[in-house]
């Protein structure tokens, strides 16, 4: 009977573990494992003896930190990571801020058709960001978009959005329609957990509809902004189908637009996986860090706020 009850009991015990089994072997072989290969192919290069025929002509050494070096050290990266600072300067703020507005006007009581306008804000976000590009980019093009020939029937200026300065606002004008829905429903989601006797408390003490979002609303999905501004600066980070896919359309976006690009075209066009696996390190590092610290940062002012 002992002998049983502590089967049972191991069973028991055990059974939390056995449910883990299958997302621990997911993880690690579809996250920590590439990762780990990652780091271990960058500190690695390619040494070419003699004209680099034959067997053994080409071998796989211990390069150290040069191909960090390198990359810490390559224009063309750093470039990348300054065009793609100027672009997410564009997004973040407006995509938020109409994310923001939206889910205010949707929890207006005022408000009328709220499922079918929240629907269509959101419909977007279901568009897989290559065939939002490839939309937009067609919308861009002065020979087939409807814009353009309204623009000319009306004998107005037609900008050239894929060159130069305006570049970057089309860019930013096919994130900023493809994400303010996710954004707009975590923020209207954390808005609809306010309870209404907060509102009724509000209302009794003479508070306008304008100053209960003010002084109410916004700063009570303070955490929910501090989420999706995480995710939108996550995402800026890691932009690639946008600038990918508009390239053949304009000379504008070249193969290093962006550091992910830059990577992309450094492991498959040039074939130097090991330079391409030092610098998605430093993006992952780099991503890594700026997250930690915003959320720290967030946290502790959090905390302040709290004590006071």
């Amino acid at each position: 009977m002992k002998s049983t009850a502590r089967r049972q009991s191991y069973g028991v015990k055990g059974a939390p573990y056995a449910f883990l089994v299958p997302a621990t072997v997911l993880f690690a072989l579809f996250f920590a494992l590439p990762i780990g290969y990652a780091i271990w192919l960058s500190f690695h290069k390619v040494k070419v003896s003699g004209l680099g025929l034959g067997s053994g002509a080409r071998k796989e050494v211990w390069a150290g930190l040069e191909n960090y070096t390198d990359a810490l050290t390559d224009s063309e990266l750093v470039n990348g990571t300054l065009r793609v600072l100027g672009y997410g300067c564009i997004v973040v703020p407006v995509m938020l801020g109409l994310a923001l507005l939206f889910a205010l006007m949707l929890d207006s009581e005022k408000v009328r058709l709220a499922p079918f306008t929240r629907l269509a804000i959101f419909l977007p976000y279901a568009i897989p960001g290559v065939v939002a590009a490839l939309l937009w980019g067609f919308l861009y093009l002065p020979d087939v978009s409807p814009f353009y020939f309204v623009l000319d029937r009306l004998g107005l200026p037609q900008p050239d959005l894929l060159d130069g300065g305006p570049l970057y606002l089309a860019l930013s004008n096919i994130a900023v329609w493809g994400g303010t829905g996710f954004n707009m429903i975590v923020i209207y989601t954390s808005l609809q957990s306010i309870p209404a006797e907060v509102y009724e408390a509000a209302k009794l003490d003479g508070a306008t509809p304008s100053q209960i979002a003010l002084r109410i609303k916004i700063p009570m999905v303070a955490p929910s902004l501090v989420l999706t501004f995480f995710f939108s600066i996550i995402a800026t980070i890691q932009v690639f189908n946008e600038p990918t896919t508009l390239k053949p359309l304009t000379n504008s976006v070249s193969t290093t637009w962006s550091p992910l690009m830059k990577v992309y075209r450094d492991a498959f066009g040039e074939g130097d996986i090991y330079g391409a696996a030092a610098q998605a390190v430093i993006i992952a590092f780099a991503t890594l860090l700026l997250s930690f610290g915003f959320l720290r940062a967030a946290n502790r002012r959090q905390k302040q706020e709290a004590a006071r």
